[in-house]
This record gives structure tokens, sequence and C-alpha cells, in this order.
């Protein structure tokens, strides 16, 4: 009898690798993953919405 191969784990090996060759891609195309690209713009904004209400204050 040969080797049993689990198919399922197969193909969630390859997708797992196709997720991480995107990544990489996104990466290199644009410096930093989508995700930290749209954490860093959200921070961004809160602190130029917190300056511009200091602004007002004073």
């Amino acid at each position: 009898m040969g080797e049993v191969v689990n198919l399922n784990r197969v193909r969630k090996d390859r997708a797992k690798a196709g997720a991480k060759a995107a990544a990489a891609a996104n990466r290199a195309a644009h410096g930093r993953p989508k995700a930290e690209r749209t954490k860093a713009e959200a921070e961004k904004a809160r602190a130029d919405r917190l300056l511009d209400g200091a602004k007002r204050e004073d």
C-alpha cells in the first residue's frame, strides 16, 4: 500500500502559500500590508481630529 494523502491538507497548504505570496507582493508594491496602512491612516485621522479640536479650544 502506498502513502495516504490528505487532499484537504494539500489544498489548505497551497492556499496558505498563495496567500503568503500575495502578501509579499503587496508589501513589495506598497511598502506595507493593507491592514497596516489602514490602521496607520486611521490613527493619523484620529490624531488630526484631536489636534483640530485642541486648536479650536485655544
